[in-house]
């Protein structure tokens, strides 16, 4: 039987989920890919975002809550390295905890070095015009409540993305069954 585990983040009103499965039985060779044609190269690199539309991409970062996602990051991973080195080394929990907590305040600066990168990005894909647009929204009462209820629709399509995804597993693996009896073969 095949286990789904769906990690969702939510970026700039998009919810991105990824799926990783694990097998019980053993382990069989992926197909093989299709052949993917290289990009074609753009005719000519945008025009370097000014430092005014870099400030809105920002805004609309932090305003969109996608900065909240970044800020998720760090306190996740000191978990994970506490839950590592103790598991092993269960002696060390109390002085583990000062480092943590030591080092905690120069990693959470480290949170704007990507909010940085993200709004370099806005500003190289999004015109001053639309991110004005968008900013705008997040502004508002709509958008407000918007970013508000993200965690709680996240959670719901969460949810819904599990049993969606198992259906989804089972009923094509009933199908490609069928297809392959069809052609003589007992999967």
């Amino acid at each position: 039987m095949t286990e789904v585990f769906l990690r969702a983040a939510f970026f700039g009103g998009v919810v991105v989920l990824s799926a990783s499965f694990a097998h019980s039985a053993e382990r069989r060779p992926a197909a093989p890919a299709a052949a993917v044609a290289p990009p074609a190269a753009s005719a000519a690199a945008p025009p370097a975002a000014s430092p005014a539309q870099i400030a809105l991409a920002r805004a609309v970062i932090v305003d969109s809550g996608i900065s909240s996602s970044f800020q998720l990051i760090i306190p996740q991973y000191l978990e994970q390295i506490a839950l590592s080195v103790t598991r092993t080394r269960p002696e060390l929990v109390a002085d583990l905890n000062l480092v943590l907590a030591d080092v905690r305040p120069d990693f959470d600066k480290k949170v704007d070095e990507m909010i940085d990168s993200a709004a370099h990005l806005y500003a190289q894909r999004l015109t001053q015009k639309e991110l004005e647009d968008v900013s705008a929204f997040f502004k508002s009462a709509s958008g407000r409540k918007y970013v508000g209820s993200q965690p709680f629709l996240m959670n719901d399509m969460f949810v819904a993305m599990q049993a969606w995804s198992q259906k989804i597993s089972v009923d094509m693996m009933s199908r490609v069954r069928e297809e392959m009896r069809k052609k003589g073969h007992e999967l």
